[in-house]
């Protein structure tokens, strides 16, 4: 079997009003993603999904065209398909960085491996760990009332976690949680996201009143991944653990953030480390020190959603009934393209059991949606 072409097929998907976010790296209100098909010579299709945004991942529909048709495809055209981990190392050296385009290709690999081995994913990953991966709601950087609100839309979808987007202002900030607080009731999980927002100074100072007067339960990327020693400070000074999200894209950062001591949960993307096989090593490094997982999110579509969930289901080191994942595509758009949506009851997900990815695109929507 060998790769024949990859097509590249942009999109733009208003995001609900109840997901859209508004935090200290600015707004994300519809996405500007792309949908890949990976074609053989077998007519085996593979689906992947660039699930980037320029604001924060530097990445969109039309870098991930560019650097696909320029370096990716020429590099691939001709090569088995199912040789994932060779031809991941094949694509870090055709290019530098752009992870999220690299991550849609690699997922393309999972789907035509699993079709062709007729298994789902997470059986060629080792088999299910768990049958349903727990998800929170991320409540925007909005102002306390319109927070509560959505709060409360995420208690009426069976959510029991949830995570405050804060690092805009630190008065405002508390004023937010405290707000959620008071919709959700005192034993709902909240924790809150900074996004890198906040100087160390004021995230220790912050996360103490948020503890004292929310109890939150996890501080996410409080400070910008600039210098790793000031996660190291925020940590040794806060009483919650602190999750890293924009200090861990690669291995190596998961490698360095458990020697300097300056995290106790890191926050993986399909899309951000390059892909399936990427994530699942740096949620092994985490295991491995004893730190643990959830996976992160960037808003993704159906696609990348159902690789999110193939990887959560198959892997211990992603502790989603701890710290619940963000894998919000399935319930954050009004299509996400898909022709048979994932599984969500009761504030969880379950991976498609089909070969591969087990997803089909709804044409229409796709249609509908396109550039």
């Amino acid at each position: 079997m060998k790769i024949a072409r990859i097509e590249v097929i942009p999109v733009r998907v208003p995001i609900r009003p109840e997901f859209q976010i508004r935090g200290s790296l600015g707004f994300h209100t519809e996405s500007p993603f792309a949908i890949l098909r990976v074609q053989t010579d077998e007519g085996i299709t593979g689906l992947g999904e660039v699930s980037g945004t320029p604001v924060w991942s530097g990445e969109d529909a039309v870098t991930a065209s560019h650097v696909i048709g320029g370096f990716l495809e020429p590099a691939l055209k001709g090569e088995d398909p199912r040789d994932i981990e060779r031809l991941t190392a094949k694509m870090r050296r055709a290019i530098a960085g752009h992870p999220f385009t690299k991550s849609g290709v690699e997922i393309a690999l999972w789907d035509i491996l699993g079709k062709a081995a007729g298994l789902p994913v997470y059986r060629l990953l080792g088999g299910a760990v768990r049958e349903w991966v727990p998800i929170k709601m991320s409540v925007s950087g909005v102002a306390p009332e319109r927070a509560a609100e959505l709060a409360r839309f995420a208690l009426s979808r069976g959510l029991t976690a949830l995570k405050v987007k804060v690092g805009i202002d630190p008065e405002s900030d508390v004023e937010r949680v405290k707000a959620v607080r008071a919709a959700v009731g005192p034993d709902f999980r909240v924790g809150v996201d900074a996004n890198g927002g906040w100087t160390p100074r004021v995230a220790i100072q912050t996360i103490r009143r948020l503890v004292d007067t929310c109890g939150i339960y996890f501080a996410e990327q409080p400070v910008a991944p600039l210098d790793l020693q000031w996660m190291v400070d925020v940590r040794r000074n806060v009483s919650v653990p602190v999750m890293a999200d924009e200090s861990c894209y690669t291995l190596q950062d998961a490698m360095a953030l458990v020697r300097a001591g300056a995290a106790d949960i890191l926050s993986v993307y399909v899309g951000k480390g390059g892909g399936i096989g990427p994530a699942r090593k740096i949620a092994a490094v985490a295991e491995a020190a004893g730190l643990t997982c959830t996976i992160g999110s960037n808003l993704e579509l159906g696609i990348a959603s159902a690789a999110m969930t193939h990887l959560a289901t198959a892997s211990y080191g992603v502790g989603a009934e701890e710290f619940p994942c963000d894998i919000l595509g399935p319930i954050a758009y009004e299509h996400d393209l898909l022709a048979e949506p994932i599984e969500f009851r009761s504030g969880a997900v379950r991976a498609p059991g089909g070969p591969g990815l087990g997803v089909s695109l709804d044409e229409d929507a796709l249609a509908r949606y396109r550039v």
